[in-house]
């Protein structure tokens, strides 16, 4: 029989680090599920190299860091020198967490939760969602195979097989100059193929300059402008596959030509930007609110915020939301009444809201 954890916490940036430090220095038994490599890797995705890291806080906050032990440092540093010590901090403290897991749902069950992810179930009495908000958009196509929508994490495994990446700006360049010079280095002439729906690219200068060098030191990259994603499909060995449309012959009966290519899904990596928390939400049934005129004076009218008490607990009994997907600004309910609250997307109400998460956790497990 499997184990149950008092609590499992998706995400492990800012706000699900904490959250685990406070129940590992508390007693709670946890553990956090981390869709990247490595934790913090939202951080490490979004951050350019050298960004300086500040130990913000709203200038109306009374309280302090709460969790003192991964309050960034007072000198600003870069990404890189935060990133590593958050490392360490984790192997000194041995943090209970499993990395490259793809969270999918919760189900009730009798006496708790169950998490499900691609590594399986996982058992716990409350679970914490602390992803931040830079989820990627899914592409939109027909079929049952399972959508690709990510950043390249490790380039190597793109060597040796025809590679597809959808989108036309910077990130999508960037990742096809990390491929490209992973096959360079192995001296891989497999093709990089770069799909955009628009019949320009649009990049900046630099990264223009640096893709420029890698294909004048050999790199294989063949464009596709104006292809089009169609369908998610599932060959006969069971492969998931996505088939996009290159270009169209319209003929005058009524039945017209195109040309399409088909990729093994693994080999797709779609750059179309974030989407966020919201189709997680619907997903799970966590009670969001539509923005009206005189409602909502940080978001916009129309945006839908998400319901939370102010332990951060959703509608949905037992699943809390803190950190990044939260912002800039939230629906809270006090005293039967319900208002905007506002949210800074910054390291310190990550870490503050884990900490009051976890206060009240412990108080409701006696």
């Amino acid at each position: 029989m499997s184990a149950q954890y008092d609590v499992l916490i998706i995400g492990g940036g800012p706000a699900g680090l904490s959250a685990a430090y406070l129940c590992h220095k508390h007693g709670l038994s946890y553990l956090v599920l981390e869709s990247g490599k490595a934790i913090f890797q939202g951080i490490a995705n979004t951050y350019p190299e050298g960004k300086l890291v500040y130990a913000s806080k709203p200038k109306d906050a009374p309280d302090p860091f709460m969790v003192d032990e991964l309050r960034p440092p007072d000198k600003p540093v870069t990404v890189e020198s935060y990133l590593q010590y958050v490392q360490h901090f984790v192997q000194h403290e041995n943090l209970n967490v499993q990395t490259d897991v793809v969270f999918e749902d919760i189900k009730d069950e009798r006496g708790g939760l169950s998490v499900i992810t691609s590594k399986g179930s996982f058992k716990g009495k409350k679970a914490i969602l602390s992803f931040g908000s830079n989820i990627p958009r899914e592409l939109s196509v027909y079929g049952d195979a399972k959508m690709v929508a990510k950043n390249v994490e490790d380039a190597s495994k793109y060597i040796g097989v025809k590679t597809l990446v959808i989108g036309g700006g910077n990130t999508a360049a960037d990742v096809i100059i990390n491929i490209l010079k992973a096959k360079r280095e192995v001296n891989d002439t497999q093709p990089v193929y770069w799909a955009h729906k628009a019949e320009t690219f649009d990049v900046n200068k630099e990264t223009a300059q640096r893709l420029g060098e890698e294909i004048l030191l050999g790199g294989n990259i063949r464009l596709l402008p104006g292809a089009t994603p169609r369908i998610g499909e599932v060959d006969e060995e069971g492969v998931d596959r996505l088939v996009i449309r290159i270009n169209v012959f319209q003929q005058s009966d009524g039945v017209d030509l195109y040309h399409a290519m088909s990729f093994p899904m693994q080999n797709v990596i779609a750059c179309i930007g974030s989407q966020g928390p919201l189709p997680i939400f619907d997903k799970l049934g966590v009670q969001t609110i539509a923005c009206t005129a005189g409602v909502c004076k940080i978001a916009n009218e129309g945006d839908r915020l998400v319901l939370l008490t102010s332990d951060f607990e959703s509608t949905r009994k037992g699943v809390y939301v803190i950190g990044g997907a939260i912002s800039p600004s939230y629906m809270r309910i006090n005293e039967g009444s319900i208002a905007e609250e506002k949210h800074p997307n910054l390291i310190y109400t990550a870490i503050n809201d884990a900490y009051r998460v976890v206060e009240a956790i412990r108080q409701k497990l006696g």
